[in-house]
């Protein structure tokens, strides 16, 4: 008698299928849903409360060690968060040889993103200028 024949149904089924691959997945797109709540709210917040600031005073919002780190979160959850949230999509409706590279692409997109939102803010924190044009 194999060890396999001693196991249960559970056992036996235990590590195959969806039902083991998918929780990490499902369990951080919980995660980064619940970090974007206060984030977002926060974020939208500060908008509307500096509406009616100039540009140099939302640059110097913007520059402040407290918002820097506040919008690198922001733009870290939001742009995992997409990905996360786009591979279920493509998982579930493309069932193709391209499926791969569809992943692919849009892992990179939101890498992209997200990493160009990061360095803008950085940039307006140290003060680096952005543009070299007039």
């Amino acid at each position: 008698m194999k060890r396999y024949d001693l196991l249960s149904p559970r056992g036996r089924a235990s590590g195959l299928g969806s039902a083991n691959a998918g929780f990490g997945n499902w369990w951080m797109e919980r995660v980064t849903a619940i970090a974007l709540v206060p984030l977002t709210i926060w974020f939208a917040g500060s908008l509307i409360t500096r509406s009616s600031d100039d540009y140099n005073e939302v640059i110097g919002w913007l520059g402040s060690p407290l918002t820097v780190i506040l919008m690198v979160l922001l733009l870290t959850a939001l742009f995992w968060h997409i990905a996360l949230g786009l591979q279920v999509v493509i998982d579930d409706y493309i069932h193709s040889a391209a499926k791969i590279w569809v992943l692919l692409t849009v892992r990179f997109a939101c890498l992209l993103l997200g990493l160009t939102g990061i360095i803008a803010n950085l940039y307006i924190a140290f003060g680096v200028p952005m543009s070299g044009g007039a």
